[in-house]
C-alpha cells in the first residue's frame, strides 16, 4: 500500500482526522495532467480505497486553478511511433488508462469533494464530474475543448453524460462550449456555486462538517447502491441494496448510531 506520507512530485497531501486533502501541484502549467500526475493520483486512490479511517477526499488545485486538462506538449511528444502490426494502438491504450483512473475515482468508497476555481478543462472537467460533491466559484471557467483541437473526449464524455445527461453532453462536446460557474451550477456539474475563493473555503468546510455526521461504512455502502442505478435491472439493484442494508444494520456503525440517538449524543465517528 502506498504510504500517504510519501513525497509526491505533483501532489500535496494533508491529512486532517478522517479528511484527506489532495492538491494537484503543477501550478506553472495550471495543473495540467501528465503521466506523473495521473500516476500519483492513481496511487493515492489505490492506497485509500480499503481504508475506513479516511472518509472524504478533497481535490483542489494549487495556484488558484483546478486543472487545465492534459499537458498538450507532453501529449504531442508521447505518441510519435505508429502502432506495430497486430498490436493495439498505444494511443488507445493510454487513453483507456485515463478512463480506468476516472472509474477508480468515480467508485471509490470515500466521499470525493472537488473544490474548483480557476479552470476545469477537458480532463480536469472529467475529474470534477466523477466527484460526489462539487463546489465552484462564479468565475471558474469550464470547457470540454477536445473537439476544438481535433481530438475526442473519449473517456470523459461517458462520465459527463452520467452526470448531466446525453443531450447536454452532446451540446458541450460538439460545440466545445466555454462557460463559467453559474452555467456549471445550472447544468448540475457543480452542486454549489460560491462567489470567490474565500466563499469556496467556507462552503467546503460546511460540506465537510455535514459529511462528518455520516458513518464511513454506511456512506461507502450507500454510494455502492447509488452507483448501480441504471446499470442493471431495478430488481437486481433493489436486491443488492437490501443486502447492503442488512450488512450495515448488523454492523457496528448501526449499533453505535442507534445507541447514540437513544442517548441523545453524537455518534463516535463525528468526533474521531
Amino acid at each position: 500500500m502506498t504510504d500517504l506520507a510519501a513525497s509526491y512530485h505533483t501532489l500535496l497531501l494533508r491529512r486532517e482526522r478522517a479528511r484527506l486533502y489532495v492538491t494537484l501541484n503543477r501550478p506553472e502549467v495550471k495543473n495540467a495532467l501528465n503521466p506523473t500526475l495521473i500516476g500519483e493520483l492513481r496511487a493515492v486512490f489505490t492506497a485509500v480505497r480499503d481504508r475506513r479511517d479516511i472518509k472524504v477526499i478533497v481535490l483542489r488545485g494549487a495556484g488558484g486553478t483546478f486543472c487545465a486538462g492534459a499537458d498538450l506538449k507532453n501529449m504531442e511528444q508521447s505518441f510519435t511511433d505508429a502502432p506495430k502490426p497486430g498490436e493495439k494502438d498505444p494511443i488507445a491504450v493510454w487513453n483507456r488508462g485515463f478512463g480506468d483512473f476516472l472509474e477508480m475515482v468515480n467508485t471509490t468508497p470515500q466521499v470525493v469533494v472537488a473544490a474548483v476555481e480557476g479552470f476545469a478543462i477537458a480532463g480536469g472537467f472529467g475529474i470534477m464530474c466523477v466527484s460526489d460533491v462539487a463546489i465552484c466559484t462564479e468565475e471558474a471557467g469550464f470547457a470540454m475543448s477536445e473537439t476544438a483541437l481535433g481530438i475526442v473526449p473519449a473517456q470523459i464524455a461517458p462520465f459527463v453524460a452520467a452526470r448531466i445527461g446525453v443531450s447536454q453532453t452532446r451540446h458541450l462536446t460538439l460545440t466545445a462550449a466555454r462557460f463559467k460557474g453559474p452555467e456549471a451550477h445550472r447544468l448540475g456539474i457543480a452542486h454549489h456555486l460560491v462567489k470567490d475563493s474565500a466563499a469556496l473555503d467556507a462552503k467546503l468546510e460546511e460540506i465537510l462538517k455535514q459529511i462528518d455526521r455520516c458513518a464511513p461504512i454506511a456512506n461507502a455502502l450507500t454510494k455502492a447502491v447509488v452507483m448501480r442505478v441504471g446499470a442493471e435491472p431495478l430488481s437486481a439493484t433493489l436486491d443488492f441494496a437490501a443486502d447492503r442494508f442488512a450488512e450495515a444494520r448488523r454492523g457496528p456503525e448501526a449499533a453505535e448510531g442507534l445507541r447514540a440517538f437513544a442517548e441523545k449524543r453524537p455518534p463516535r465517528w463525528t468526533v474521531e
